[in-house]
């Protein structure tokens, strides 16, 4: 990469310090097609890209009910089922869109099946 003067290298050495300390934190850390999934001993946190329709928001453990990981063809997708949250339902053809579904692709199965394990390692201590 070539540094430019007017670019601004502190903020991103910043947001770059900032992602390995709350990976450094974290218990799984992946970042999918739609956004990224941090889990940590107390919460999920669901980081939504910037073309998302859906926010960012956080999970704490005790309101999830289930993870549903769906291995597919080409898309799979990462369910978490939150006390007072209704989720989308997948068909055949088509998987769930929802404030708490994240898609992913081939590369990105081994990540989703630890974040789903994590999670389900924090629901069992609760």
């Amino acid at each position: 990469m070539v540094d430019l003067p007017w670019q601004n290298d502190t903020q991103d050495e910043t947001e770059h310090r900032e992602e390995e300390t709350v990976q450094g934190r974290a218990l799984v850390y992946c970042e999918f097609q739609d956004g990224t999934i941090v889990v940590f001993d107390d919460q999920v946190v669901i980081e939504r890209s910037s073309r998302s329709k859906f926010a960012d928001k956080r999970i704490p453990i005790e309101e999830i009910r289930d993870v549903v990981y769906e291995k597919r063809l080409v898309i799979s997708y990462l369910q978490i089922a939150q006390e007072g949250v209704e989720l989308g339902e997948a068909s055949r053809l088509s998987t769930p869109v929802d404030e708490n579904t994240l898609h992913f692709g081939r590369g990105k199965r081994d990540c989703a099946k630890r974040a789903r394990d994590a999670i389900y390692d924090q629901l069992a201590r609760t």
